[in-house]
């Protein structure tokens, strides 16, 4: 089973992959616009360094093979806590990610786009519906979108409503994914529990079956899908945070169920 960042390339278009259309970008102090390249920096040399020892064991990848296979993308969804391992295993593919326009998602912009991935400038509570709309033409395009769907600033683990509109609006499914560790520090002062796995800690990675959404969709089956969302979401959150506590026997039984 290939990485993703080995996946098929996409022919490039006219358009740059990261052109916004959000970018009207918050006021931000001088000091805070210093820290901006300082943190990216810092942040980025993390990932290089550790990404490259971490192991990564992979279930349920046939999925999005399937869904590639019928000529669609796959709209991703994770927990923020995950984001570290997340954005080294997947780099390199152009996946165009949900991104803030407030001071951490200037500096997270410079991160992942370092690492290959686009950004759609927008968020709950500024220009949203607009980078939905730079998503959908991303997917129209060929290239996969994600959302780290708790963030940027939470609740935990409340999976909010954008890949469920994004998934009516493009016709393509929604994936979701979680991450565990077998060695690793959890941040717990952070909001989101923020994962820093330790230098060649092994990972498992647990992805769900697809999530499709009628493009016709009313409120109450988008509130369905929002729910099955969540549903999943959580139930590979709690495998994935348990997976290296269990008995050889439990795991060889959790991967027979997430291959077929």
């Amino acid at each position: 089973m290939p990485p993703p960042h080995a996946a098929e390339s996409v022919s490039p278009e006219p358009e740059s992959v990261n052109t916004h259309y959000d970018t009207r970008l918050p006021e931000l102090s001088w000091p805070r616009r210093v820290q901006i390249p300082i943190i990216a920096a810092a942040v980025y040399s993390v990932i290089r360094i550790l990404g490259p020892t971490l192991r990564y064991e992979v279930l349920g990848w046939q999925h999005a093979e399937r869904v590639y296979a019928r000529k669609r993308q796959c709209i991703w969804a994770f927990w923020h806590r995950v984001i570290i391992p997340v954005v080294w295993w997947a780099r390199d593919r152009g996946i165009v990610v949900m991104n803030t326009t407030a001071f951490d998602g200037q500096w997270t912009r410079k991160v992942i786009e370092c690492l290959g991935f686009g950004t759609a400038q927008g968020s709950s509570s500024r220009g949203g519906l607009r980078g939905l709309a730079i998503m959908a033409r991303r997917l129209a395009e060929g290239r996969d979108c994600a959302f780290t769907i708790d963030g940027p600033r939470g609740p935990r683990y409340i999976a909010k409503p954008g890949p469920v509109m994004l998934a009516r609006k493009s016709g393509c499914p929604i994936l979701v994914f979680h991450l565990g560790v077998d060695r690793g520090k959890t941040f717990e002062k952070t909001w989101d529990h923020f994962l820093l796995p330790a230098p060649f800690a092994r990972t498992i990675m647990l992805f769900a079956p697809p999530i499709y959404v009628p493009q016709d969709a009313d409120a109450a089956m988008l509130e369905l899908k929002q729910a099955e969302m969540q549903r999943e979401l959580e139930r590979v959150r709690d495998l994935a945070e348990q997976w290296f506590s269990l008995t050889e026997d439990e795991r060889a039984r959790q991967r027979a169920s997430f291959s077929a």
